[in-house]
């Protein structure tokens, strides 16, 4: 049993909760990396905690063999893509020490190799790890808003039919329009279009990028209504591309009338 084991044992035999037990000299987040093994304490910080747990500070410095648990998640924590996964797999739940950091840990890896696979277009092996990461992630309150968001976003691109579904009732992403921005000037219009169906605004940015992305793949009726939804606010941007588009479409008209915009 590791010092950090020792000391959540001998909280709950006192029936302490963690704020119980810090009083004023430590934090709760400080407590909880004590206890995870994420830390290790100072000599004054044990001899106070030792104290209000009624145990002496010998009690918890004892020689111990680490636990099986705690010799994965070193293991883990130092091994990288698959390997944590494969560590992972030798943790013996439940672990009311470890088992936050586990699930997390276990998440987070997922969510990593799944953008490597999307990368290499293995899109089923990416589904199954978000799904993966997606059922990690439901057991630790320390996958965040943000990591779920990245996760839906992974999916949308993996599969871009269920964008509608996967979406439904999340709030677009602060950096959404800078990321599909981003993927487009790497070359990436379908990407770009993907995070934009995702989380579909009405405003004359987002709508610009839309064009821009359907534009780049040489989809010329799909790219002109977006771009007439953005003209007021980007008129020499949108002109020229308006005139291709109808060019394109043989509505010559048209494209001389956005060829004469573009003089005035």
């Amino acid at each position: 049993m590791s010092l950090g084991e020792r000391l959540r044992q001998a909280r709950l035999e006192a029936g302490l909760s963690q704020r119980q037990l810090c009083g004023e000299r430590i934090t709760r987040n400080m407590l909880s990396q004590l206890e995870s093994g994420a830390a290790s304490p100072s000599v004054s910080t044990l001899q106070y905690l030792a104290a209000r747990l009624g145990k002496p500070v010998g009690y918890f410095l004892e020689e111990t063999t680490p636990s099986t648990n705690q010799q994965v998640m070193e293991k883990a924590r130092k091994g990288s893509g698959w390997g944590v996964l494969e560590a992972l797999k030798e943790y013996d739940a439940p672990d009311e020490v470890f088992d936050r950091e586990r699930w997390l840990l276990e998440a987070l890896t997922c969510l990593e190799l799944a953008e490597a696979a999307l990368g290499e277009e293995k899109r089923p092996l990416a589904w199954s790890l978000l799904e993966q990461a997606a059922s990690a992630g439901a057991k630790t309150p320390y996958y965040t808003r943000q990591l779920e968001r990245h996760r839906i976003c992974l999916a949308c691109r993996v599969r871009p039919e269920k964008a509608g579904e996967l979406t439904a009732g999340l709030e677009p992403p602060e950096e959404l329009l800078p990321l599909a921005r981003a993927a487009l000037e790497a070359g990436e219009p379908e990407r770009c279009g993907t995070l934009l169906d995702a989380f579909p605004q009405d405003t004359p940015l987002w709508h610009l990028l839309r064009g821009e992305a359907h534009y780049a793949l040489g989809e010329y009726q799909k790219a002109a209504p977006h771009y007439h939804r953005a003209e007021a606010a980007y008129p020499n941007r949108v002109y020229p591309r308006l005139e291709v588009c109808y060019r394109e479409q043989e509505d010559y008209k048209m494209a001389y009338t956005y060829a004469c915009r573009q003089r005035k």
